[in-house]
C-alpha cells in the first residue's frame, strides 16, 4: 500500500478560487470556483488517497488540519497570491501530525524551489512542473534522490535538484479526473456564472504552443508542447461522465487550448454528437468556421476566449498571435452559428495607455459578446512578462492582492497610475454591463436556462461590491484633494 495521501487545493481568502487550476489566482466577486483539476490524477492513481479541495466545499483551515491527521503524505497544490498562508497551514498540519510527510506542487515552487524550501521548513520536497508520477512514486516508497522533477533538502540541509522529469506524453494511461470527482467532491459546490449550473470540466489536452508573454500555466505548469487524449478516450469519459452525473447541465474542457487541431476537434465533435450532452470549451480566435460549426452541431455552447485587447499593439507586444480583425471575424462566425462567447480582456499589459485603455473597451462593446472578464495585468514570476516588468522597473509591490485576496494592480507605467488602471476596470464592467442590450440579454437568459435564482444572487452581489467600490474610489479622491490642497498651502 502506498502511502495514505491527502491532496489539498487549501482553504484560504473568503471566496478565494486560487490553486489548482485557477487561471488567475484571486477572490471572486461572485463566489465561483474552477475544478482542481490537475490534483485529480495522482489522486486516480494512489489507493486509499482523498482530494480535498477546501474552497468550494468550505472547508476550513481548522476543519483541514484536523483531517489531516488522518494522513500519513500531504501534496498541497500552492499559489503566488496564496503563498505565505500555505506555508502557516503547512507548518500547522506538521505540527498536529509530526509525522506526515509534506510536499509543495504549483507554479510557485517550480519558479523558485530554493525560496520555498527556506522558507517552509516543513516541506520534505516540492515538484517542479508536472507533478503527478513524483508523488505518487514518493508515495509508493521511491527515494528521494531518485525521483525525477523535484527538488529538496538532504541530511546536511543542503538544497538538491534533481533532473527535469520528462513532460507526461501518453495521456490516455492517465485515469479519468471526473472518476474522483464523483468519488471525493460534490459537483454542486462548483459555480461559474456564465457555464450552466450544475457543470464540470476536464481536461482533454496538456500544454499550450501559444507564447503569451503574460500567461502563467505554459510558463510553469503544463508547458508549450501541446499534447492530447485520443478522442475515443475522451469521448468515452464524456459517455461514463454522462451516466453518472445526470444532474449536470454542461461539461466543460478547461484545456490551455481546446481547439488548436482543426482534424482532431472535427473528429472529436464526431464522437461527442452521439452523446447528446452540452459542452463548452475554451478558444482562441484563430478557430476557423468550419471548426466552429462542427462544435456547434456536436453539442457546444460557449467559448471561453482571451481577446486581452482591443489595441493591436498590445496584442503584438505580449505575443498573442492574433489580430483585432481576425476576432471580429471569428465573433462574427460565432453569432452566426448560435455560439456563445465568455471575452476575457486584461487591462495593464505591456504598452498599456489610457488610450489603448479606451480602445479595449469600445473593441468589446462592438464585439458583444455575452459575458466578460475584465481583469488587472499581474506579472506572475516564471513569465515572460515578468522578466519584462522586473528589467523596467515597472513592478510596484510584489503584492497581486489587497490582503483579502482580490486583484491589485502592481504594475506602474510612465503616465498611467495603478489607481487609474483598477479604477478602469470598474469602468470596464459598467459600460458594458448597463447596456439595456446587454442587460436584458442577461436576464432573457437566465430565464430561459432557469437559472433566475441563481442570477439574483450574483446580481446582489455585484450591485453591493459596486457600491462599495464607487464609495471607496469617492474616498480615495477625496483624500488626494484633501492632500493636493495641504501640499499646495505649505508651498504657498
Amino acid at each position: 500500500m502506498p502511502l495514505k495521501t491527502l491532496l489539498l487545493n487549501p482553504p484560504s481568502f473568503e471566496n478565494f478560487d486560487g490553486g489548482a487550476s485557477s487561471r488567475w489566482p484571486a477572490t471572486r466577486e461572485i463566489e465561483s470556483y474552477w475544478y482542481p483539476v490537475w490534483l485529480a490524477y495522482p489522486a486516480g492513481m494512489l489507493e486509499g488517497s482523498k482530494l480535498l479541495d477546501a474552497p468550494p466545499h468550505h472547508v476550513s483551515a481548522e476543519e483541514t488540519i484536523e483531517i489531516a491527521k488522518g494522513f500519513e503524505f500531504l501534496v498541497l497544490f500552492t499559489s503566488t497570491v496564496g503563498w505565505s498562508g500555505d506555508h502557516a497551514l503547512a507548518r500547522a498540519i506538521k505540527k498536529a501530525n509530526p509525522t506526515i510527510k509534506i510536499a509543495f506542487v504549483g507554479p510557485p515552487v517550480t519558479t523558485d524551489p530554493d525560496r520555498a524550501l527556506n522558507e517552509c521548513e516543513v516541506l520534505d520536497f516540492v515538484c517542479r512542473r508536472e507533478f503527478d508520477f513524483s508523488v505518487v512514486e514518493f508515495a509508493n516508497g521511491k527515494p528521494l534522490n531518485e525521483i525525477l522533477g523535484i527538488s529538496y533538502k538532504d541530511a546536511n540541509g543542503v538544497i538538491q535538484h534533481n533532473p527535469d522529469r520528462p513532460q507526461v506524453e501518453d495521456l490516455d494511461a492517465m485515469p479519468w479526473a471526473t472518476k474522483i470527482y464523483a468519488r471525493d467532491m460534490d459537483v454542486t459546490r462548483y459555480n461559474v456564472p456564465f457555464l450552466l449550473h450544475p457543470y464540470v470540466s476536464l481536461y482533454s489536452t496538456r500544454g499550450c504552443p501559444a507564447q503569451c508573454t503574460f500567461c502563467l500555466w505554459p510558463q510553469t505548469l503544463s508547458g508549450h508542447a501541446w499534447r492530447k487524449r485520443s478522442t475515443d478516450d475522451v469521448a468515452a469519459e464524456m459517455a461514463w461522465a454522462k451516466q453518472n452525473f445526470p444532474h449536470v447541465k454542461e461539461f466543460f474542457f478547461d484545456d490551455d487550448t481546446f481547439n488548436i487541431q482543426k482534424v482532431r476537434t472535427i473528429e472529436l465533435c464526431e464522437k461527442l454528437k452521439p452523446l447528446g450532452i452540452t459542452w463548452s470549451c475554451t478558444s482562441r480566435v484563430t478557430t476557423d468556421h468550419d471548426t466552429l460549426k462542427a462544435m456547434k452541431e456536436a453539442g457546444c455552447r460557449l467559448l471561453i476566449v482571451g481577446f486581452e485587447s482591443g489595441d493591436p499593439q498590445i496584442l503584438k507586444n505580449i505575443k498573442k498571435g492574433a489580430t483585432v480583425e481576425r476576432a471580429r471575424e471569428f465573433v462574427k462566425d460565432c453569432h452566426d452559428l448560435g455560439l456563445i462567447i465568455h471575452a476575457d480582456f486584461i487591462l495593464g499589459l505591456p504598452g498599456e495607455t489610457k488610450e489603448s485603455i479606451r480602445n479595449t473597451i469600445n473593441f468589446a462593446k462592438t464585439l458583444d459578446c455575452e459575458t466578460i472578464q475584465v481583469s488587472v495585468a499581474h506579472a506572475y514570476p516564471g513569465t515572460e512578462f515578468y522578466d519584462y516588468a522586473k528589467r523596467n522597473d515597472f513592478i510596484t509591490n510584489e503584492s497581486m492582492e489587497d490582503g483579502g485576496g482580490h486583484q491589485m494592480a502592481h504594475i506602474e507605467y510612465p503616465g498611467l497610475p495603478t489607481e487609474y488602471v483598477m479604477e478602469m476596470v470598474h469602468k470596464f464592467y459598467d459600460e458594458y454591463y448597463f447596456r439595456p442590450k446587454a442587460a436584458f440579454r442577461v436576464v432573457w437568459k437566465a430565464v430561459v436556462n432557469r437559472d433566475v435564482p441563481r442570477l439574483y444572487v450574483e446580481a446582489k452581489a455585484f450591485m453591493k461590491l459596486r457600491s462599495q467600490r464607487n464609495k471607496a474610489s469617492r474616498a480615495k479622491k477625496e483624500e488626494n484633494a484633501l492632500k493636493q490642497q495641504e501640499s499646495t498651502g505649505v508651498n504657498a
